[in-house]
């Protein structure tokens, strides 16, 4: 018999084996899926920091011409829109303690808050997140109509290119909005995938929140 035990042996013996939750597999591993998530916005977050990095250096050997064109942006409109998406972040952290909870629809009256689960308060980001791409269309619409595109010239660029770049990841989030909350009408048990599906889905939608203040900030008030 071997007098040498290793750790795993001598932690099973004197507390017993690794606890185990049915559908979460060990208690002491780290979910992959939102793990995997993490290192994918990093990622990301390395590209918008390109974009930031970008836009400092024309703006440094242009100063002119971001004088100009910075007097065409809409600013309180640009703020109204911005206060729109970081409310969507408060439905949405809210829908995923429903998640968490368990609670994937409404217990009671559609007009009692409370009672909502998962599913509603998914539903009202997805709203508010459409207003906001809306909103930037709209904005969008105006700067072409003053004479304002993509080649007009390097400011123009970057504008496009900074938040086109961000709209595209708030369109992204929407999609993944539509696919957790249309899962919870095709399956008959909430399970544990599914809870982690809304959790990773919170994680990209309160990153593009964020880089969109940045954005905002860098664009509208850093003139």
């Amino acid at each position: 018999m071997t007098l040498v035990a290793t750790a795993a042996e001598v932690t099973t013996r004197v507390s017993g084996p690794v606890p185990s939750i049915p559908d979460y597999g060990p208690a002491t591993r780290p979910n992959m899926v939102a793990v995997g998530t993490m290192v994918w916005l990093a990622s990301e977050l390395m590209f918008f920091a390109a974009l930031f990095a970008f836009y400092f250096s024309l703006r440094g050997n242009l100063p002119e011409q971001w004088a100009l064109r910075t007097e065409q942006l809409n600013v309180p409109f640009a703020f109204a829109n911005t206060v729109i998406l970081v409310i969507s972040s408060v439905w949405c952290q809210l829908g995923v303690w429903k998640a968490e909870a368990g609670q994937v629809a409404r217990t009671g009256s559609l007009l009692n808050f409370k009672s909502w689960g998962m599913r509603e308060w998914y539903v009202l980001t997805y709203i508010f997140g459409s207003i906001f791409i809306a909103g930037q269309v709209y904005e969008y619409a105006h700067l072409v109509h003053e004479g304002v595109t993509l080649s007009t010239d390097s400011y123009s660029s970057i504008f496009y290119l900074a938040t086109g770049f961000h709209g595209m990841h708030v369109t992204g989030g929407l999609i993944a909005f539509l696919l957790i909350i249309g899962r919870t009408f095709t399956t008959r048990r909430y399970t544990h995938l599914q809870e982690t599906g809304a959790v990773v889905t919170s994680y990209y939608w309160h990153f593009v929140d964020v880089v969109w203040i940045a954005l905002f900030a860098m664009i509208y008030l850093l003139k």
